[in-house]
């Protein structure tokens, strides 16, 4: 194999011809250099270069820019679903939150109402959970969380926001059994607002209705009466409300009038009650015989009471007997006027 050997005249020919290129870039970069010093044109090259030059830019960078914005989209996914499971469990606390707010607000407002209900003539109050209920025709009963060492005794009375419940009828260390006014051993002293009639209001056996069963056929009540605590008994003072006059039948072949009533106090949906003790000073104190000490639980009807609606039934029984005795008695005959031939 031969190899060409290149000779002096070879390396002349090169480096002649590349002596006027390297004046001739010379001479451009200085005149390249004072135009952009004075004119500011290679800016404006640059420019409309990098407007040329900006797709190959955007097809360089799309691999990477697509890849971020990839990872971008999912980690966004992910912490949005991260957010709206957080929000939607606060959402859910909230929630609660907010009902177990609204039942707190009801339960202060019905504190507050209770509050209200207590007279100046309260010496004390103590508010009491109801823990338990007996709800049946024979017994209408409540049992609450506090006893005797709170200071509960039997034959305390009991109130809501809206009137009379009933009253203590046994007390333990640590709760306390509260006989309603609906239950038919329970008998309140009470009158009319209206008129001032005196009456016993008796449990019916469920929490809608009370009776009247020692009024007169011809007693001065109507629908929509009030009744109220009359004071006596010793356990209510006077005054507060029992129940509302409902319904009234009069039965001429009877003595007495059917009285119904619904009580006032919602006994069924009551969760607090209030425990109240009276200032036996204060004028509309209950009134108690000094006899017989503290107030005992009233089952059924007072004997002074009953005695005197028997006395009136008898009283009216006797007139009726005795009208029905001179209507069956017989009346004396006219004598027949003398004849003349009687005469002679």
């Amino acid at each position: 194999m031969a190899y060409a050997r290149r000779g002096p005249d070879s390396q002349t020919t090169r480096d002649g011809a590349s002596g006027p290129t390297y004046a001739l870039f010379a001479v451009l970069s200085i005149v390249s250099m004072y135009l952009d010093q004075r004119q500011g044109w290679v800016d404006g090259l640059r420019y409309h270069l990098e407007g040329v030059a900006h797709p190959v830019q955007l097809l360089i960078h799309a691999p990477v820019q697509g890849w971020e914005s990839l990872n971008e989209t999912l980690r966004s996914r992910d912490s949005l679903r991260a957010e709206i499971a957080d929000l939607k469990r606060r959402e859910r606390e909230l929630s609660v939150a907010t009902l177990r707010m609204e039942t707190l607000q009801r339960e202060n407002a019905q504190l507050r109402a209770l509050q209200q209900t207590v007279a100046p003539l309260v010496s004390r109050s103590l508010v009491a959970e109801v823990i338990g209920t007996e709800f049946t025709p024979l017994r209408q009963r409540l049992l609450v969380n506090k006893g005797a060492r709170d200071g509960v005794f039997a034959g305390q009375a009991a109130l809501d926001a809206r009137g009379i419940i009933g009253q203590v009828t046994r007390a333990g260390p640590y709760s306390a059994e509260i006989i309603l006014v609906s239950d038919p051993e329970h008998a309140a002293p009470v009158q009319v607002s209206r008129n001032g009639l005196r009456s016993i209001a008796v449990g019916a056996g469920h929490a809608g209705e009370l009776l009247l069963p020692y009024l007169p056929v011809n007693s001065d009540v109507k629908p929509g009466d009030m009744l109220v605590s009359s004071g006596l008994g010793g356990v209510f003072p006077a005054g507060y409300p029992v129940a509302l006059v409902t319904g009234i039948k009069r039965d001429p072949a009877l003595l007495l009038a059917q009285v119904r009533a619904r009580p006032l106090a919602t006994l069924t949906r009551d969760r607090e009650i209030m425990l109240v003790w009276f200032d036996p000073a204060h004028p509309a104190a209950p009134v108690v015989d000094p006899a017989e000490g503290l107030p005992q639980v009233t089952l059924g009807a007072p004997a002074d009471l009953v005695e005197a609606a028997d006395a009136a039934a008898d009283a009216a029984a006797q007139t009726d007997a005795q009208a029905a005795a001179q209507d069956q008695s017989p009346q004396p005959s006219e004598a027949a006027p003398a004849t003349p031939g009687a005469a002679s």
